[in-house]
């Protein structure tokens, strides 16, 4: 913490992740909600509409309670730890001594990174509702989700992005490739794989878009 107080900050660097945090939000919500829930047939949009607000609750939580510490803390780096080349530590929980003067190495405050990171963790799994839309069930769709999170997404961006194995092997990954796409679409081929076709799904009778403005809409978001 004090190696963090003793950081200038840089107002132009936190102006840029500000705008770019809001951004990221916008292709969460409205982006992915209005083009998948114009690509899917009428009765099913709202429930599209309400995974999309669910991950945007459930995994904000998840986030400040344990996931940035998991991701990103650097306890057990620090301690030597044999965990800390798959997990940072939970010293940052709740994000605990993280203050509102706590600015970063690259000169913008700490809870700024917060928030940045955040949106990504909310946005890789909201990709992955596309795979399996109007085939899962509400109640399925929030125990997958709040597993993969935790099993699959914090492991991987503590990996590449906050000093695992990964990154310390020379791994790069500047706009999210691995951390976002790469695990979003593995895990949206396999979820397709295992749901399978839907019900009424018929050979020559393919289910047509119910709304091309909202798919339109929220691609201009993407």
């Amino acid at each position: 913490m004090s190696s963090l107080l003793l950081t200038t900050l840089d107002t132009g660097n936190t102006a840029w992740m500000i705008m770019a945090t809001i951004l990221v939000l916008l292709m969460s919500i409205p982006g992915i909600a209005l083009f998948y829930g114009g690509l899917v047939r009428q009765k099913n949009i709202l429930s599209i509409l309400m995974q999309t607000m669910f991950i945007v609750a459930v995994v904000s939580i998840i986030w400040v309670a344990f996931g940035y510490s998991w991701a990103f803390s650097t306890q057990f780096a620090d301690e030597g730890n044999p965990l800390a080349c798959i997990m940072g530590g939970f010293d940052k929980c709740f994000l605990h001594g993280i203050g509102l003067n706590a600015v970063m190495p690259t000169g913008i405050p700490e809870l700024t990174f917060v928030m940045f990171q955040c949106m990504f963790a909310l946005i890789t799994p909201a990709l992955i509702l596309g795979a399996f839309a109007e085939r899962v069930k509400f109640s399925g769709y929030v125990l997958f989700t709040v597993l993969w999170v935790i099993i699959a997404y914090l492991p991987m961006a503590h990996w590449v992005w906050g000093g695992g194995f990964l990154q310390e092997m020379g791994a790069i990954d500047f706009a999210g490739g691995t951390v976002v796409h790469i695990n979003a679409g593995v895990a949206a081929l396999v979820m397709a794989l295992m749901v399978g076709k839907r019900d009424d799904y018929r050979a020559g009778h393919p289910i047509t878009p119910h709304n091309i403005t909202f798919v339109f809409m929220g691609m201009s978001f993407l």
